[in-house]
């Protein structure tokens, strides 16, 4: 399954964890992504992800068209070394989040996983996304 949205990954506890952002085009997706690099995430796949499952875990990278390449909006097509892949673990979803919200899932091919809503143009998004993976147990989706 190809998906549009970009795939992000944070090394936790020896393994890739992936964050897999949603959204409209022009919502901000590549612009979190730039951002996100520069809070430790390295980058995976941008506006088009390929999505698998593999043990009942979910996995995603870029087509390879689009391997290694990333949109910064109005400026250029930026050449990156992206990860091959990465284990999708968290969604974040474009939107106006609550200030304290229930726990949210959503499902990718069977694969049941937590979803942080954000406004992905807020300067706090990366550094929200780096403690939604410390919140979230990806193997239960539960909280921690």
């Amino acid at each position: 399954m190809i998906l549009h949205a970009g795939l992000i990954a944070a090394r936790r506890d020896g393994a890739w964890r992936g964050v897999l952002i949603e959204g409209p085009s022009g919502s901000g997706k590549s612009d979190l992504a730039l951002r996100a690099f520069e809070a430790g995430f390295s980058p995976v796949a941008d506006d088009r992800t390929l999505l698998w499952v593999c043990d009942g875990r979910l996995f995603g990278r870029a087509p390879d068209s689009l391997r290694d390449l990333i949109e910064a909006r109005g400026v250029d097509i930026l050449r990156l070394n992206a990860l091959p892949l990465s284990e999708v673990v968290l969604v974040a979803r474009a939107g106006t989040p609550e200030r304290l919200p229930e726990p949210q899932f959503v499902e990718r091919l069977g694969v049941r996983l937590p979803v942080l809503q954000l406004d992905l143009k807020e300067a706090s998004a990366p550094a929200k996304l780096g403690r939604a993976l410390a919140i979230f147990d990806a193997g239960s989706n539960r909280r921690i």
